[in-house]
């Protein structure tokens, strides 16, 4: 007889081996098995709480959306001007949580996997929209243009963790997504 109020605790235990295995792989080059062993139970229980590596993966991934939508709303709730309000979204993004090497690995290949996989493209396409919105609803009163602000500081935020995360860990992509964010609104740099 299963024991009651086992599987929410098994099924974090899941999500987080597999977080951790992506980030030691470095990829989706791992197998239930592995997640189920460092999980410390078996892969038919893996398998039956989740069905497969890809249901696994997404529950991962919902994971790190609600903790980075949980940084966001931490960020948000400083802020007192529209200026604020960017910059809290911009340092939500740029947060050292977001930088964690298993973290970089799971959102590397949750951008991979959404190519593949509806249930992860839906997912991706949730967090874009609403990062857009957020950033629209900060430059409403700040751009002429808030929809295209947002558009480019969206792109920019992608593209500065991306290459931060691969290719230059000593960067500094908070500092560059601020100036644009002054540049933008014309606001001095300083008010960051």
């Amino acid at each position: 007889m299963p024991k009651v109020g086992m599987e929410p605790k098994r099924r974090a235990a899941l999500v987080e081996a597999t977080i951790a295995e992506i980030g030691a792989a470095g990829s989706l080059d791992v197998t239930v098995s592995q997640i189920a062993r460092r999980a410390g139970m078996s892969s038919a229980l893996a398998h039956h709480y989740f069905g497969g590596k890809d249901q696994i993966f997404v529950a991962a991934m919902r994971q790190i959306l609600r903790d980075y939508s949980a940084e966001v709303r931490a960020e948000l709730a400083t802020a007192a001007t529209p200026y604020d309000r960017a910059a809290a979204i911009l340092r939500a993004n740029f947060s050292q949580d977001c930088f964690a090497p298993s973290a970089v690995s799971a959102w590397m290949t949750f951008y991979a996997q959404a190519q593949t996989n509806p249930e992860a493209m839906r997912l991706l396409r949730l967090y874009q929209r609403r990062l857009r919105s957020n950033l629209t609803h900060a430059l409403r009163d700040l751009t002429p243009k808030p929809k295209a602000g947002a558009e480019m500081l969206a792109a920019l935020i992608d593209g500065l963790y991306i290459r931060a995360a691969l290719t230059a860990p000593d960067a500094d992509p908070l500092g560059q997504a601020m100036t644009l964010l002054s540049i933008l609104t014309e606001a001095p740099h300083d008010q960051a």
